[in-house]
């Protein structure tokens, strides 16, 4: 195993009914930009359970973060931070909403020329704005980690940011608001928190046993309530299940100790900018081809993985890779998921190209767990998912 530091500062606040716990996380006196996405919190009940908690707190709101949210958007949120005085951030939303409010935490005191270097220079901010989330859709586990995708249109963009001081003070965490959530919505869930764990445990050993153990209870996990939650929401224990098991995908745990990969989400960021797919949608494009380019580095990680998760126990190492493969593949198609970018545009000529010619332009010349993937190598893999 590996050398590593893992400090995880953020409170978790779990279980039925705790967002009416709101009050006791906010300083009383702090003047709050509430920050959340299209509105669907003014639905389903919870936008309401919000302002009831801190009906006693200076708020003023900010609402219409995209899916990916948007530089521009985000800006305009930064006018009024700084026009208000506004001294606490609450993200109420999933992971854009989150993600987006990392960025103003960051943004509201960079002292550089403009905030899009945070993301242009990946400059790693050690400090920011206090805020706290509400989760109101499972899937990046941006509720538990300091990292950060941001999505700018004018020049199809899509960059992450982090470091220590983008952790939230606190996330509220209620299962029951899944079940106001979209189908395809929980599937996508499902889908980003199920790669998640794969970037941080499909690569090679190191001896990191209990890490491995760890990350494969987790896919398990979400193999096992995934029918279930998509059936019926309202299933809690299946979407307590679900919820912690996102979080958990992401929270640093797992990838203390051993290599990570991530260039199946470097690729897949560039679809989503490149086309406005879901990004965990672009995941289950990438990842197929990815290990399959990359199968004889990851095999054994893979067979390991068919084994111990997918119960597949004849033949070699390589059959039991493919066929983890394989399996993984169908997993998302059952979750109506489908693996192919040309499911998703017929306009997909020179996308591969295009994506090679970014990472060359931005220095991105080594991927992967071993550094090793090349721009020409991510071009192929690209290719492979058409």
């Amino acid at each position: 195993m590996n050398n590593f530091e893992y400090k995880n500062p953020t409170k978790i606040i779990f279980g039925k009914d705790t967002i009416g716990k709101l009050a006791k996380e906010i300083p009383t006196d702090a003047k709050v930009l509430m920050l959340y996405g299209g509105g669907s919190i003014k639905k389903n009940g919870i936008y309401d359970q919000v302002k009831s908690a801190l009906a006693n707190v200076n708020v003023i709101e900010f609402g219409g973060i995209p899916a990916n949210p948007e530089y521009a958007i985000l800006m305009e949120a930064l006018t009024i931070i700084k026009k208000e005085n506004i001294t606490y951030l609450l993200a109420v939303g999933g992971g854009s909403v989150i993600d987006g409010t990392k960025f103003l935490s960051a943004a509201a005191l960079y002292e550089g020329e403009t905030p899009w270097d945070i993301l242009k220079n990946n400059i790693r901010s050690t400090k920011g704005m206090p805020f706290g989330t509400v989760l109101t859709l499972p899937a990046t586990g941006s509720e538990m980690n300091s990292g950060s995708v941001i999505t700018r249109k004018e020049t199809k963009e899509k960059l992450a940011m982090g470091g220590p001081g983008l952790f939230p003070a606190f996330s509220i965490l209620d299962p029951q608001v899944i079940t106001s959530i979209p189908k395809h919505q929980i599937a996508n869930g499902i889908t980003d928190a199920f790669t998640h764990v794969l970037e941080q445990y499909m690569t090679y050993p190191v001896g990191g046993l209990l890490q491995d153990r760890f990350a494969e209870s987790i896919l398990q996990t979400l193999i096992e309530v995934a029918p279930k939650v998509l059936k019926d929401p309202t299933n809690y224990e299946a979407a307590a299940n679900f919820m912690w098991s996102c979080t958990m995908a992401l929270n640093g745990l797992i990838q203390q100790g051993v290599p990570g990969d991530w260039a199946v989400h470097m690729m897949g960021h560039e679809l989503t900018a490149l086309f406005g797919i879901d990004h965990a949608r672009t995941l289950a494009v990438i990842a197929p081809s990815h290990y399959k380019y990359n199968f004889e580095a990851k095999k054994v990680k893979l067979a390991q993985y068919g084994e111990r998760v997918w119960n597949i126990t004849n033949g070699s190492i390589d059959d039991k890779a493919y066929a983890a493969i394989e399996k993984t593949e169908a997993f998302f198609k059952e979750l109506g998921i489908e693996t192919k970018l040309s499911d998703y545009t017929k306009d997909y000529e020179g996308t591969a190209e295009e994506i090679a010619k970014r990472f060359t332009d931005r220095g991105w010349l080594g991927l992967g767990e071993h550094k090793s993937l090349t721009p020409n190598d991510a071009e192929k893999i690209v290719k492979m998912a058409y």
